[in-house]
């Protein structure tokens, strides 16, 4: 492989690539480095011209940014028009995009991407106007930002791979971190005094929803979605493969978050008597029985998050001295508890249904702080300090 070669020239960059072609670039009058839109050039001299060319266009008042030089006027989707299409086609691991996910994606482009980059040409979405759309989003959105600036890298990588659309080379979205946040909100698991609160404060027909989400680690979804059927109170164990999500203000049953959310979880023992009391006097003798309905006169009737949260969650958050307690806490609760209680990394990953082990991993890290606290105690013994 040869050696690589940059050329500071007096004006302009020329730098070899290591398959021996050679990549041009120079900042233009807008502040902003700009590269050749047909990508390298076979010869050296053949990026010179190109920068030459370039430069006579600037000292002329000519220029204009390269890539949209000459698409303007030229025929080819705009972004609202060719948004949708990447949606249609775009897979997560060989599956299409699950609803809720199409659902939150459609509705960043309506109202974050589309009303100020909707109009233009994908040749017409530059990296100077990504920029000037991005720092124009609302920083308070923290959140909303990155998921939108993300969305839109992948619909224009789309684009550069795209061979209907050849005069897009370049992904235009080059915001160092656009796509991420810089804070997390700090998860404050329950305390198993705060659980019991919580669960007492419960309606008793939905009581068992807050202990299965913490104690088996499910998530809202997965616990609307249990059926009798689901549930194997012989073996202990109760199997996820389903999980109920709202789009449109409409329940559809689908499958779990991720391809590792299809699972079977061992039910903690002292948990066994409350769930085979609450079978018995609240879902109905089927095997498609719900194990939550809406209501007990309505047994085929989801629950809504909505509904829950607000009538019956908060309440009971409240009530248990926990206001800041989120439903799905729960589930981080109990993957606290079952790191704290000696769980290994990959039975975490299965406990939970986490397709990658980084979600996992932060349990494991609370684990480790939890065993650095004991050893700190233990010195404190040995020190006779109790």
């Amino acid at each position: 492989m040869p050696p690589r070669k940059r050329t500071r020239r007096g004006w302009g960059w020329l730098r070899q690539t290591s398959g021996g072609r050679w990549h041009a670039s120079y900042i233009g009058p807008d502040l902003v480095r700009h590269n050749a839109p047909t990508g390298t050039f076979d010869a050296k001299l053949d990026g010179e011209y190109w920068l030459a060319q370039e430069r006579r266009l600037i000292a002329s008042g000519e220029w204009t940014p390269p890539r949209t030089r000459g698409y303007r006027r030229a025929e080819g989707p705009t972004l609202a028009e060719y948004a949708p299409k990447v949606l249609d086609r775009r897979r997560v691991r060989g599956r299409p995009l699950k609803p809720r996910t199409r659902a939150h994606y459609d509705s960043l482009l309506r109202r974050v991407i589309l009303p100020d980059l909707g109009a233009l040409r994908l040749p017409e979405v530059t990296e100077e106007r990504v920029s000037r759309w991005f720092d124009e989003l609302d920083p308070e959105h923290e959140t909303q930002r990155a998921h939108a600036y993300a969305l839109l890298r992948v619909i224009m990588g789309a684009a550069v791979s795209d061979k209907t659309v050849p005069a897009v080379t370049v992904n235009p979205c080059a915001v160092s971190g656009g796509g991420s946040t810089s804070t997390r909100r700090r998860i404050e698991p329950a305390t198993l005094g705060e659980l019991e609160a919580l669960a007492a404060a419960t309606p008793e027909r939905l009581r068992l929803m807050p202990l299965l989400a913490a104690w088996c680690g499910l998530r809202f979804g997965e616990v609307a979605e249990l059926r009798r059927g689901d549930v194997d109170t012989v073996a202990g164990v109760l199997h996820v493969s389903r999980a109920l999500s709202r789009v449109d203000r409409r329940n559809i049953v689908g499958t779990p978050k991720s391809a590792a959310g299809a699972r079977t979880v061992a039910i903690p023992p002292h948990l066994l008597p409350a769930l085979v009391d609450h079978l018995e006097r609240f879902t109905p003798a089927r095997k498609d029985g719900l194990l939550f309905p809406h209501a007990l006169d309505e047994p085929d009737r989801h629950l809504t998050h909505g509904w829950y949260y607000k009538d019956v969650h908060v309440p009971a958050r409240e009530a248990a001295g926990r206001p800041d307690l989120r439903f799905h806490d729960l589930r981080h609760t109990g993957a606290t508890m079952a790191a704290q209680a000696g769980a290994t990394l990959a039975e975490l990953m299965a406990r939970l249904g986490h397709s990658t082990s980084a979600a996992s991993l932060r349990y494991q890290h609370v684990a480790q702080g939890r065993d650095r606290e004991l050893a700190a105690r233990l010195s404190r013994m040995a020190e006779g300090d109790g």
